[in-house]
């Protein structure tokens, strides 16, 4: 096994399954291999497309020339399971089943464990996830909501939060355990996670409708508001879930789900896309503030991050709202690929104990 050096990370999306291939810090290379609406419409629920992914995973590492005798570890992006603490967990059975049964609701997400499990049987090595978004380690004081039938969950970007977060400590030669920091992640979903010293502990549901809008989710919306729309008859369950997750916030006021086109009508003269592009900066930023009051003024770092993250616009506007509360540092993309290459590097040095699932 002392020649098992090479690293596989799998993220499966929603319209796509990354994949990258890593030697120590070196990315030998990452392949995004995309799925279409008609591919995917062929499959009634999320895992009834393993096997098309895996067998097109399974292409990939063929025409690359990955053999399997070189992997030392595969790493797999951690899905909709039960709530569970920071870390690496190794997939076991109790993992398999969980994900297997969309136990927390279906997503992408939680074929990355199962075609790690898969690809890591046929090398002979562990398969593992790190930092799955149902990463909980909220106060309990942030749990309550307005409501006891209204409980606050921790669903956000997990993985990408605690890299970069520990990207940033280490820019500062310090650990992450020692920092306050903020962490806005802007994608699909934005999260925005306060991290007391190691923990995040309090950050929005970005899959669950709350906190600022994003690509395609609407976020927090006025409670009175949409129960009158529930109960308007104009509407089924799934065309409101839709109007909250999927086809809200940016999609909806614009009709595009891409920041770069409406950052382009509003250059061209759209006031109205400007005025959305401005909203989202501004929610993310609000919240930004919010979080600040969670960490009771004391913040080392904001620090943003996601694909939404490369647009100057959307980061100049939330900075220009924020500086004021502690340095603005921009980490554009997702970094997850990266960061599940590195959760693996630390698990084949014997640096990472995988936890009992």
């Amino acid at each position: 096994m002392a020649d098992r050096k090479q690293i596989l990370a799998i993220n499966p999306g929603s319209t796509s399954t990354k994949i990258a291939l890593y030697e120590g810090e070196n990315e030998i290379f990452e392949k995004s291999i995309p799925h279409t609406t008609q591919e995917l419409a062929a499959f009634e629920n999320v895992t009834a497309q393993f096997e098309y992914r895996r067998d097109l995973i399974l292409e990939e590492l063929a025409h690359e020339r990955v053999e399997f005798s070189s992997l030392g570890i595969v790493v797999g992006r951690g899905g909709l399971i039960r709530p569970v603490a920071s870390g690496v967990y190794e997939v076991n059975e109790s993992l398999m089943k969980d994900l297997w049964g969309a136990l927390m609701g279906e997503h992408a997400s939680n074929l990355g464990g199962l075609l790690a499990h898969d690809i890591a049987g046929r090398a002979g090595v562990k398969a593992i996830i790190a930092d799955p978004v149902v990463v909980d380690e909220l106060d309990s004081v942030a749990r309550l909501s307005g409501h006891p039938l209204f409980k606050r969950t921790s669903i956000f970007h997990a993985l990408n939060q605690k890299s970069v977060a520990r990207r940033y400590a280490h820019s500062l030669g310090k650990e992450y355990e020692e920092l306050n920091l903020i962490v806005a992640h802007m994608g699909g979903g934005v999260s925005v996670g306060a991290h007391h010293k190691g923990r995040v502990i309090d950050v929005n549901n970005a899959l669950g409708g709350e906190g600022p809008f994003s690509a395609v989710r609407a976020g927090t919306v006025p409670g009175l508001q949409l129960a009158e729309l529930c109960f308007s008859g104009k509407y089924t369950r799934n065309d409101i879930v839709q109007m909250l997750i999927g086809k809200g916030g940016l999609v909806a006021h614009t009709g595009s789900n891409d920041a770069r086109e409406a950052r382009a009508r509003a250059a061209a003269g759209d006031h109205y896309a400007q005025l959305v592009i401005e909203a989202l900066g501004y929610n993310v930023g609000k919240s930004i503030g919010a979080m600040a009051a969670v960490l009771g003024g004391k913040v080392d770092g904001v620090l943003l991050t996601g694909g939404m993250a490369h647009s100057t616009q959307i980061c100049g506007y939330i900075r220009r709202m924020v500086e004021f509360i502690a340095p603005v540092t921009i980490y554009p993309g997702e970094n997850e690929m990266r960061a599940l290459a590195h959760n693996g590097r630390l698990m084949l040095a014997g640096k990472l104990v995988p936890k009992v699932y």
